[in-house]
């Protein structure tokens, strides 16, 4: 039997030197997202920057389909939670409004200016205010560090009102990290200021899902070997705590383009958080 140890962490949850070409990804992303947003608000289909707590960041953009929204989708972004906003990603609310959805995309304050625990606060504000706005069934998901906040929100300590809770029907967790324990032991904990303490209270693999959650765990199958395990790790541990789980890894898709899919109506994830 062969026995794996991980000797360089910063290179296990390293992404863009290995994707080729992946310093040109956050410049498509923002071209993308703006046109998207230029196009949305021509169309009298967005609100964009509506306030949902106090902070500088606490700002989220909703955009709605061409009919009364059935429900909404929540999408929050990643960057390890040291980097991006909404603006970078308005084009994946396309999937989703073709089902009917309203899409909802936070940002939130970035570390070193919070903990993670403040995000996870921040990032439960504005859902509950974007379902204040949104009748219907609740879709969660997020990319990353995203996936990491969505699932945190799943929590039996969620800071998500009871009320709103009850109405989310999935949740879907695109290359999640749900065990922060490991990025302790990477250089950008200098930014992330994790803790064990935190640790052991924010990762929702250490933690109990509320009663009835459905989860999708999904990652691109050409991603690096600890985002491949973070996604099978919260699927297997909440199946066995009683949720309805499934873990998908999706053939030629790396950590920067496995969002994608969420920009057609058909793709497999969109259905997945849509259907």
């Amino acid at each position: 039997m062969l026995m794996h140890q991980i000797s360089d962490w910063d290179d296990a949850y390293a992404n863009g030197i290995h994707i080729p070409g992946g310093n040109d990804y956050p410049a498509k992303w923002t071209t993308l997202a703006r046109k998207f947003r230029d196009d949305a608000q021509s169309a009298n289909r967005a609100e964009l920057d509506i306030a949902y707590g106090s902070g500088d960041r606490n700002r989220l953009d909703i955009f709605y389909p061409e009919a009364t929204a059935k429900g909404l989708v929540v999408f929050v972004h990643g960057g390890f939670w040291k980097a991006f906003d909404k603006s970078s990603w308005s084009h994946l609310a396309a999937g989703p409004l073709a089902h009917g959805f309203a899409v909802a995309m936070p940002s939130y304050t970035l570390c070193p200016d919070a903990r993670i625990a403040g995000i996870t606060q921040e990032v439960a504000q504005a859902i509950n205010l974007a379902a204040a706005k949104v009748d219907g069934s609740i879709r969660l998901t997020g990319h990353s560090a995203g996936g990491h906040l969505v699932t945190r929100m799943m929590c039996r300590n969620t800071e998500l009102d009871s009320a709103v809770l009850e109405r989310i029907e999935r949740t879907v967790s695109i290359s999640g990290v749900h065990d922060l324990r490991p990025l302790m032991k990477t250089d950008m904990n200098q930014t992330l200021n994790i803790d064990r303490a935190e640790a052991l209270t924010e990762s929702p693999a250490l933690l109990e899902p509320v009663g009835d959650t459905r989860l999708v765990c999904w990652v691109g199958a050409g991603e690096r070997a600890e985002f491949l395990r973070q996604n099978q790790l919260l699927a297997s541990m909440w199946r066995g705590l009683g949720a309805a789980t499934v873990s998908v890894e999706e053939p030629d898709r790396h950590h920067f383009n496995v969002v994608e899919g969420l920009v057609e109506a058909w793709h497999p994830l969109t259905c997945s958080l849509c259907a």
